[in-house]
């Protein structure tokens, strides 16, 4: 296949490039049958990664907590909160 150096990829539903990282790990196979169970994955890669996106959703919860402890926002009325959002 030969591809003019003159092409335009205009549609990015069809030219669209998906990049993978193939990784070889020693992990413990109980771990890894373990977290095979708990996210219900017919597959390792499947298993693994749910288990990495949940843990960086946990990691990303823990550091927004982080942040609101350093400046919190007390609400005495929440009438007042309720009423903000139905405006906006």
């Amino acid at each position: 296949m030969t591809v003019s150096m003159n092409m335009h990829l205009t549609n990015t539903m069809i030219y669209r490039i998906i990049y993978r990282m193939k990784v070889t790990a020693i992990i413990d196979d109980d771990l890894v049958n373990n977290v095979k169970v708990y996210t219900r994955s017919s597959t390792v890669t499947e298993a693994i990664t749910i288990a990495l996106k949940d843990w960086l959703d946990n990691y990303n919860i823990k550091e927004l907590n982080k942040k609101i402890s350093q400046n919190p926002i007390y609400i005495e009325n929440g009438q007042q909160i309720r009423e903000i959002n139905r405006t906006t």
